[in-house]
């Protein structure tokens, strides 16, 4: 039996209608417009069009977009000044600072200078705690995203092992404590992980997350297992993931294609954040 694809772009289009309404309602009870502040430093190509994508995201369910853009020599202070303009300003109902910033800048710090309210992308230190220890915050949105594709296509979480491979700050680790929250048994992989083979052998979901073209290799995958890919490498082809997924329909359970699987609903996630954002701002 062939495998079931896990159409995230499908999902997300479906989501963008429901948001268009919540939009709509928003605006008629309070007459105003959600907005998304995006602050670009810099001038890296694949950041500036990561950033009119989710402009245009923005548009298509009926809310703005403020494009803040500020210099490739902009310092830490520079940084932190405009991530205090935005937090105090009321028609801002969501911030998104793109990564990555230029190296002068301490990333880390500016990310959790953005108010909890506000942090509709999921990047803060204190999103992440309180979302690890089941409190309100938003998630990181490409986790969550993965999330919301596999709630929509039923795919059971309770009791399963997963297996992580990747620990970055905004997708290996929430995703691990999203998968651990909904009851999965969870292993970890990074580059320094003996004998990956074996671990990832052993799982029932396995989500490569490693920013490696192609790390996690077919013959490693059991029979059955739902495996989710959010990798994305350019190619001449078009594009692979961070999991070898030729031939994948015929080991599978499900699978997130790429392109077309987790990436359409990273930025949907994050529009989805800011609506849930606005909404909670109306209703104060």
């Amino acid at each position: 039996m062939s495998a079931m694809t896990l159409d995230g772009k499908a999902l997300a289009q479906k989501i963008e209608q429901v948001l268009i309404s919540r939009v709509a309602a928003i605006k008629s009870s309070t007459g105003r417009t959600p907005i998304l502040a995006t602050i670009l430093v810099g001038a890296d190509s694949a950041s500036a069009t990561y950033v009119r994508m989710k402009g245009n995201a923005c548009r298509r369910v009926g809310m703005e977009s403020l494009r803040v853009e500020m210099d490739e020599s902009t310092t830490t202070a520079e940084l932190l000044s405009k991530i205090n303009e935005l937090n105090h300003n009321p028609d801002v109902h969501g911030i998104l600072l793109q990564h990555p910033v230029p190296a002068q800048i301490d990333e880390r710090a500016c990310f959790d200078a953005i108010e909890l309210a506000k942090d509709v992308d999921g990047v803060t230190a204190l999103g992440f705690g309180r979302m690890s220890m089941g409190e309100a915050a938003f998630g990181s949105c490409t986790p969550q995203g993965i999330m919301y594709l596999l709630e929509h296509y039923g795919i059971e979480l309770a009791g399963k092992h997963a297996v992580v491979v990747g620990r970055s700050a905004i997708l290996g680790k929430p995703m691990a404590q999203m998968l651990l929250n909904a009851n999965c048994t969870v292993t970890i992989c990074h580059s320094k992980t003996q004998n990956l083979p074996e671990h990832v052998g052993q799982a029932d979901i396995v989500v490569g997350a490693a920013g490696v073209p192609e790390l996690v290799k077919k013959a490693w995958i059991k029979q059955g297992a739902v495996v989710v890919d959010a990798g994305f490498h350019p190619t001449k082809e078009g594009g692979v993931g961070d999991i070898e997924l030729d031939g994948i329909e015929s080991i599978a359970a499900a699978y997130t294609p790429v392109p077309g699987g987790v990436g359409p609903m990273t930025i949907n996630t994050l529009i989805r954040q800011t609506v849930e954002a606005a909404e909670k701002y109306s209703s104060v």
